[in-house]
């Protein structure tokens, strides 16, 4: 019987109530998507009523119930599928929090206290309030889309941000050096998703970095009641790029060091080969002496009529001898 008697009240009451919202002021309410947000109802109970005796709910602009709490406990009957799991009702400070914000939530909503008597629902307070949802963008992020060249001092960047609402004001590059600021106003890229009306945004800029001074470039995005400032690209005007390395060079270069690799290890092993030749034999030593006997024989004989054969000639008539055998064998 209470909840048809609810029911019945707030129907009735409505086109009551219309004319106390039309002159009642709205308060201006904040809150962040996917938290929660609070509905204010600035009720003061002079009177210490209890809540057993009272009805208060809230409704949005399309008059769609959020909450209800009829004398003292909450109706979920009258309230919208869109709104059940998503509210609680703070009792000390006769609040509305609403969890989970979206952005389809912001908008004008409604508090009603009504006292439930003997001549049924009787209107005690009304307050209205403005719920405006934001989204934070992430800070907006600079990157190279393409370096400058060696032959070329243009510069290619692009900024962007995403996840943010409301859609921001502006977006521009600011370009430092040490003696001027210059602020680059470029066309802002946007989209917006269909479900959760977020939006990306991004800026891009092409540019001639100056030579004379290094340069530090900042991105700006211009939201309602604040600034968003990505880090600083520093560009250091007196360092150049490295030269584009051409594979074709690198290849002959490779072979250009194993010819030379190659020409000195074959240089090695001739002088190894001519060392080796140059050794003398056993041979080559029995010529030297005997050239060194006959000559010492000369001499001796100009002082002694005869001097005996000595071992060491012996030995290398006997080692040449040697050697002869050996090499007719050979031939044989």
């Amino acid at each position: 019987m209470g909840i048809c008697d609810s029911t019945m009240g707030l129907s009735n009451t409505l086109l009551g109530m219309a004319l106390l919202i039309s002159g009642a002021a709205s308060m201006m309410s904040q809150g962040y998507f996917n938290k929660t947000g609070e509905l204010p109802c600035h009720f003061t109970n002079s009177q210490n009523i209890s809540l057993d005796e009272l009805v208060v709910f809230w409704q949005d602009q399309d008059k769609l119930v959020l909450y209800e709490l009829y004398r003292g406990k909450e109706n979920p009957q009258n309230v919208h599928p869109k709104y059940k799991g998503r509210t609680s009702f703070d009792k000390d400070n006769w609040t509305l929090k609403l969890h989970n914000i979206q952005i389809k939530d912001k908008g004008s909503y409604q508090c009603f206290i009504h006292h439930k008597g003997p001549k049924g629902l009787v209107p005690m307070y009304h307050m209205g309030s403005e719920l405006s949802v934001l989204a934070n963008f992430t800070q907006p992020e600079i990157m190279v889309t393409s370096n400058r060249t060696e032959n070329s001092g243009i510069i290619n960047l692009t900024c962007s941000s995403v996840q943010g609402y409301p859609e921001p004001k502006e977006m521009y590059f600011k370009l430092k050096t040490e003696n001027s600021t210059t602020k680059y106003d470029t066309a802002m890229k946007k989209s917006q998703n269909n479900v959760t009306e977020l939006y990306n945004v991004s800026i891009s800029l092409s540019f001639s970095v100056p030579e004379a001074s290094n340069v530090s470039i900042t991105c700006v995005l211009q939201l309602e009641s604040m600034e968003l400032h990505s880090l600083p690209y520093n560009i250091d005007a007196h360092t150049k790029p490295p030269p584009a390395r051409d594979p074709i060079l690198w290849i002959a270069a490779l072979l250009v060091m194993l010819v030379i690799l190659c020409g000195m290890v074959l240089v090695f092993f001739l002088t190894l080969r001519k060392r080796k030749k140059k050794q003398p034999g056993p041979s080559h030593e029995c010529e030297t002496n005997k050239m060194e006997r006959k000559e010492s024989e000369q001499t001796m004989e100009r002082v002694q009529p005869h001097v005996p054969e000595r071992a060491d000639e012996a030995q290398c008539v006997n080692i040449s001898k040697t050697t002869s055998g050996n090499k007719s064998t050979t031939h044989f």
